[in-house]
């Protein structure tokens, strides 16, 4: 009998990656990377479009088609696989990242006539353009008492469907009425592969305000948004909503065709690349929090009921697991705050060491910055780059380091950078224990468990906490392949449910990081500092951050006079 295989996709910021699974014991076969043609559009619409505001981030959804196109037909060539023996295919994406489609499916960005409106693109996670919105959905939300609040911990994202959608609506009427609907970019490719748009509850659930029980807010509520908005979620957001491990439906003969598959195989309802990973991780019980750690951190843990957490980017039924309500809570930069010091921040003299070396920069700020004991720097920051995601839920919000004199070297704050990014994973655990969702052991994936040691030793003695690492360089693909088994299902040679896939498929490394408890010590007594930071700069006590961004907003292109 032949090996059975399924395709898992992740669709990252920069790039898409298709990888190979074998159903047997989820080995990683293949695996090829298509860098997306356009990249992240921040500056500019193509060809030399108009310019675009700041906080924007667009994408180009042909560079989606240019992943299934050249990473599929390479990954079974490389691995030698015949089509036949693939039973299903599954997807998962970064999120909120969303696009307005016409009657026909079609992206309005491929329309000539809207080509040149940046709402008529895709805007990818992290477009922030649209906090204003944000800002009154949770005025509105808080005046109205909407229980969808508090399934965000209170606050409603700027990086989400609703706000996103708005802002298309306060800005460019005419391109908002001529949207058919506004899709998440996983189910947008879901629908090119299977012919039919089937929304998935993930993304329905942590970006959209749906919920299994009560499904969308009333009208009423989209209706104080805006009288014209009162049927928005029955008229652009309207769909079939399935849940993590179901078919979006069957492959078609043309996708086939040009993926070089056998038309019919499953698809599988699309998912967000954070999420899919905790089934990869073996994570499909209560208790363990995962930490999905790239450019930015994903923060998902499981339980058997609904509870009100601070600052939580969504608690869904059936969102992560099914059986389990999943919680996600980030922040909104992590590895981007260490590739930007990497670039900006670090002496000459260390780049030309690791020139001399022949080793990575970060290789080099790793290995100096771990000579330091916790506290030896006397430098403590708090870890806004990107705003906060959890559990300030504020983009507003920015970087700072405290501390710096003549003396400070460029290896001093980089490990002060590091221990910034755990001390925000620890407020976000603090926040769950607080309402009594239990965490007793952190699992990571992603690209930073995979390389940097450090970090990973640091983040164990803040949160003073196990962590397990994957055994997966790939986790979310393999969740989406791990998925794509359970739609295919027994018969086809796949599982019947994602427990028993994790079981045969899932991995974690025989290494863990246990915390220190010395410096577990005197990281609490330094969290403390950085507790009355995040205080101070993040709920209104000192707006400071928000009047230097308003500033800069005003004289941006312009000419200060003294």
């Amino acid at each position: 009998m032949s090996k059975r295989y399924t395709i898992g996709i992740d669709y990252g910021t920069e790039s898409g990656r298709a990888v190979l699974i074998d159903l047997a014991d989820g080995a990683e076969v293949a695996e090829h990377v298509t860098p997306y043609a356009h990249g992240v559009m921040a500056k500019q619409l193509p060809k030399g479009g108009v310019m675009l505001e700041p906080e924007w981030a667009l994408q180009h959804p042909r560079d989606y088609i240019d992943v299934l196109e050249q990473s599929v037909p390479k990954v079974l060539a490389e691995a030698g696989v015949h089509p036949s023996d693939v039973i299903g295919i599954g997807i998962d994406f970064t999120a909120c990242t969303m696009l307005p489609i016409d009657e026909d499916g079609e992206p309005l960005c491929f329309h000539t006539a809207f080509a040149n409106r940046p709402h008529a693109w895709v805007k990818l996670w992290k477009h922030h353009a649209a906090q204003d919105e944000a800002n009154e959905i949770n005025r509105i939300g808080a005046e109205r008492g909407e229980a969808f609040l508090q399934r965000y911990g209170g606050k409603y994202s700027s990086e989400w469907m609703i706000a996103k959608v708005w802002q298309i609506f306060n800005e460019d009427r005419q391109l908002f009425d001529e949207a058919d609907a506004f899709l998440e970019g996983t189910d947008w490719v879901t629908s090119q592969m299977t012919g039919t748009i089937v929304r998935n509850s993930c993304t329905a659930g942590y970006k959209a305000m749906w919920h299994k029980q009560d499904g969308y807010p009333e009208d009423v509520f989209f209706e104080a948004l805006h009288p014209d908005l009162k049927r928005l979620t029955a008229t652009k957001l309207r769909g079939d909503i399935r849940a993590p491990g179901e078919a979006a439906g069957n492959l078609t003969k043309e996708m086939a065709e040009r993926m070089g598959l056998l038309p019919g195989i499953a698809v599988a309802v699309g998912n967000v690349d954070a999420h899919v990973s905790v089934p990869a991780t073996g994570v499909v019980t209560p208790g363990k929090l995962v930490m999905a750690m790239g450019t930015s951190i994903c923060h998902l843990v499981l339980a058997e009921e609904e509870k009100e957490v601070e600052g939580m980017c969504g608690v869904v039924e059936d969102g992560i697991v099914p059986g389990y309500f999943g919680y996600e809570a980030g922040q909104s930069a992590v590895g981007d705050i260490f590739a930007w010091f990497m670039e900006h921040g670090v002496t000459s003299d260390l780049v030309e060491e690791a020139k001399q070396k022949n080793i990575p920069l970060h290789a080099l700020l790793e290995e100096k910055a771990a000579a330091y004991q916790p506290g030896e720097t006397g430098l403590l920051a708090l870890d806004w780059w990107n705003g906060n995601r959890s559990t300030l839920v504020d983009t507003n919000l920015s970087g700072i380091i405290l501390g710096m004199t003549l003396q400070t070297k460029s290896e001093e704050i980089y490990r002060t950078l590091l221990e910034a990014t755990a001390f925000g994973t620890k407020k976000i655990i603090e926040a769950f224990t607080k309402a009594g969702v239990e965490i007793n052991e952190l699992v990571a994936c992603g690209g930073l468990p995979q390389k940097n040691n450090l970090l990973m030793q640091i983040f164990a003695d803040i949160t003073n906490l196990e962590i397990k690492v994957a055994a997966s360089k790939q986790t979310p693909a393999l969740g989406a392949a791990m998925y794509a088994s359970v739609a295919a299902g027994e018969a086809a040679g796949g599982y019947a449910t994602i427990f028993a896939a994790a079981e045969k498929m899932a991995r974690v490394q025989e290494r863990s990081y246990k915390p220190n408890a010395e410096r577990a010590q005197v990281y609490k007594e330094i969290y403390k500092e950085y507790s009355k930071l995040h205080d101070y700069f993040g709920k209104g006590e000192n707006d400071v951050m928000k009047t230097l961004r308003s500033v800069r907003d005003k004289t941006k292109g312009g000419v200060v006079h003294a």
